[in-house]
């Protein structure tokens, strides 16, 4: 899912890795189709608008900064709240676990944010636990990742999870990426200290 504002390494370094995965097709929904300009002002072409999306079994929604003015808009959090009902999995790099617990779709689940923003995203919902020290969060069918690289850790899981060890290993393999395998070892938490 893409917003303006949205952080191109959160949705991109997922991206990356599901793409290295035969059969796994891969599409870019927003409010309208077209270009969609990110945090780093690049723009980025949609396929779909929201409305097209029809149930998908993963959503994976990055953060920055357009979470802002996104957590006040009724009429999006409504078609989050649907779209996420209706997915296999739901999972948020950084900034918008905020969102998602604002659409009711972390409630009774486990949840992290980015530590920069953590107070800020962790004030949205009812009965949410959030974590501070966390890399990546997977409870159920929720998946949450920390701030924007966190994401493909938190890829590299789910895409574990999904498609099992030996996958995961040839696709981060193939990247030349290794990933953070421990979800409870989070640096960040500590040098970014509680906010």
């Amino acid at each position: 899912m893409l917003f303006d504002g949205f952080e191109l390494l959160d949705a991109f370094g997922p991206i990356e890795l599901f793409s290295a995965i035969p059969d796994v097709k891969i599409q870019l929904v927003a409010q309208r189709t077209g270009a969609v300009r990110s945090a780093q002002g690049v723009e980025v072409i949609a396929e779909l608008e929201y409305g097209e999306l029809n149930d998908p079994d993963i959503i994976l929604v990055p953060g920055g900064m357009g979470t802002r003015t996104l957590a006040r808009d009724k009429s999006f959090l409504s078609w989050l709240t649907d779209i996420g009902t209706r997915s296999e999995i739901v999972a948020s790099v950084c900034t918008e676990s905020a969102l998602l617990a604002a659409a009711s779709l972390l409630e009774s689940h486990r949840a992290t944010s980015n530590k920069l923003a953590f107070e800020w995203a962790s004030s949205f919902g009812n009965d949410v636990s959030w974590e501070y020290q966390a890399r990546w969060i997977h409870d159920g069918c929720r998946w949450t990742s920390s701030g924007v690289a966190a994401g493909m850790d938190m890829a590299a899981a789910l895409i574990g999870h999904l498609f099992g060890q030996e996958i995961q290993t040839e696709v981060t393999k193939r990247v030349e990426y290794q990933p953070q395998t421990d979800s409870t070892i989070d640096p960040f938490a500590r040098f970014q200290g509680p906010r």
